[in-house]
């Protein structure tokens, strides 16, 4: 780098690096060796990462030290209980931060020029600065029956590949961090780069613990494609201060991805006692229903749990279209989920033009149909779509094949833009019918502030129990024709998109 002698400094407790076995290495030498090694292929140079390897408990603090700070672009400290307990490695802290402070400041292009690992889990940060206890850390522990163990590859292949990936996504932080200070220091971040536009902000909600993995992977793909992602920092423990804080970076954010898993997920204090995973979803339905504002909630197929609150929050995701308020729910696979975020990304990023068909003036008459009916009953809507047509209307269907995020895209769309829907009611099952009278329900939150379609249920054989009942009830918005094709209803039907006609 031209501006710093030294890439990252490691700033660790020494007891933390005894090995477990005598012929081992240490926990915090084998961190060094492999953060070195990738740092270095990460920025196509050897990476100069320097620690003190002398200095114990009753040493005076080196004024050596201090001056390798002013040179030094990265501060990493390895935290755990002796971390905080140690005069000297709160020291460090502090001194860096008083040097970084001289030699560009301590945070550049919000991002911090300190990293803060956390080897086991710590009560209390009271003692760092606020710089550091306000960041995220990087978590190398995994709990296992409750029991924190450190991501060491003496315990199995499972926590060797865990440690490697979690080095990994961590030289890569630190690689565009160092590339985007040795940017500034050439150029004045004056450069064409720096007048790019920037790509969007998306907030990836925090999660259980049994999704961070996932989380953490996500985060790690979104950053390596140059978005900035939220939160970028610790919330606060309360619930008002959460809430608010999570308000306040929604308002940042172009779109939000909310990862569901077996547990509930921490609570912060408050009457409410919800977690952050379901207060996070309850401000971005709120967000979305104030304008159009893209989510994405992964619930991956089978996903259950034990814990009451999080059965009802999984069950109230599938059932409520209140709580999926503007969100596509994916149970796909990771991949399935990257892919979805991806497409959202690349629309936000290049809207497509309205078509002109679809543009709303006086001169055009012709009104979009939107026939939602199941795969096998293609056929059987033939005759609705032949009259639809011949009365100047454009029908649509469901999109049948292409992947899973095609299809959510052009259902979207057709939600979005149709003047009416018809739901036609043939041999879809009951749970089949509930399911789309539960996604209906949230086409507020694609329609972007244009007025609610009509929406009529056209009955068709065979006949069943709940299509009998829905006779019987004398539903509104019903279409008989499970005895005939019921031109006259079909009239009515149509009369509701006239202006001054009947309303839905």
């Amino acid at each position: 780098m031209a501006r710093f002698r030294n890439d990252l400094f490691i700033s660790y407790s020494h007891i933390d690096n005894q090995p477990l076995r005598p012929e081992d290495k240490g926990w915090i030498s084998r961190f060094h060796a492999s953060l070195e090694a990738l740092l270095s292929m990460r920025m196509g140079q050897t990476a100069k990462i320097w620690r003190d390897d002398k200095l114990q408990g009753n040493d005076i603090f080196s004024d050596e030290i201090i001056q390798q700070f002013a040179q030094t672009a990265v501060f990493l400290s390895i935290l755990t209980p002796r971390y905080l307990k140690s005069e000297w490695c709160t020291r460090e802290v502090r001194e860096f931060c008083e040097q970084a402070k001289q030699s560009g400041g301590i945070v550049v292009d919000n991002k911090a020029r300190i990293f803060k690992i956390m080897k086991t889990p710590v009560d209390t940060q009271e003692f760092l600065p606020p710089v550091i206890k306000d960041i995220l850390g990087y978590e190398f522990f995994s709990l296992e029956d409750g029991t924190p163990l450190e991501l060491d590859p003496v315990y199995g292949d499972k926590f060797a590949q865990d440690f490697n990936r979690k080095v990994g996504k961590l030289a890569w932080d630190i690689s565009q961090l160092l590339k985007q200070l040795a940017s500034d220091a050439e150029t004045g971040a004056q450069d064409t780069g720096a007048q790019a536009t920037p790509k969007a902000t998306v907030y990836l909600a925090e999660c259980s613990y049994d999704r961070k993995g996932i989380r953490e992977i996500l985060e790690g793909d979104l950053r390596c494609h140059g978005y900035t992602v939220l939160p970028d920092q610790q919330l606060p423990r309360d619930e008002a201060g959460y809430v608010a804080a999570v308000e306040a970076l929604l308002a940042r954010s172009k779109f939000s991805i909310h990862l569901i898993g077996e547990s509930y997920g921490a609570v912060p204090d408050g009457l409410s006692q919800k977690s952050v995973v379901v207060l996070q979803n309850e401000v971005a339905v709120n967000k979305s229903k104030s304008g159009s504002f893209p989510r994405i909630i992964w619930l991956p197929e089978g996903t259950s749990s034990t814990q009451i609150s999080q059965h009802l929050f999984i069950e109230a995701l599938h059932q409520d279209a209140e709580v999926q308020f503007g969100a596509d729910l994916i149970t796909g696979d990771l991949e399935a989920l990257k892919a979805s975020i991806h497409a959202t990304l690349k629309k936000l990023e290049q809207p497509e033009a309205v078509p002109h068909g679809t543009q709303a003036d006086a001169t055009n008459t012709t009104n979009l149909i939107y026939l939602i009916c199941n795969e096998n009953d293609r056929k059987a809507t033939v005759p609705v779509r032949k009259y639809l047509r011949e009365q100047g209307c454009e029908v649509s269907l469901p999109a049948f094949e292409g992947d899973a995020t095609a299809v959510r895209e052009a259902h979207r769309q057709l939600m979005s833009n149709c003047d009416a829907v018809i739901l036609f009611y043939g041999s879809g099952s009951e749970a089949w019918k509930r399911t789309i009278d539960s996604e209906l329900k949230k086409m507020p939150g694609y329609r972007n502030g244009k007025p609610l379609p009509p929406c009529f249920t056209y009955l068709a054989g065979p006949a069943t129990v709940d299509k009998e009942d829905l006779i019987d009830m004398e539903e509104s918005h019903l279409i008989n024709g499970m005895t005939g094709f019921p031109e006259a209803e079909m009239a009515v039907f149509l009369q509701t998109m006239k202006p001054g006609g009947a309303k839905p």
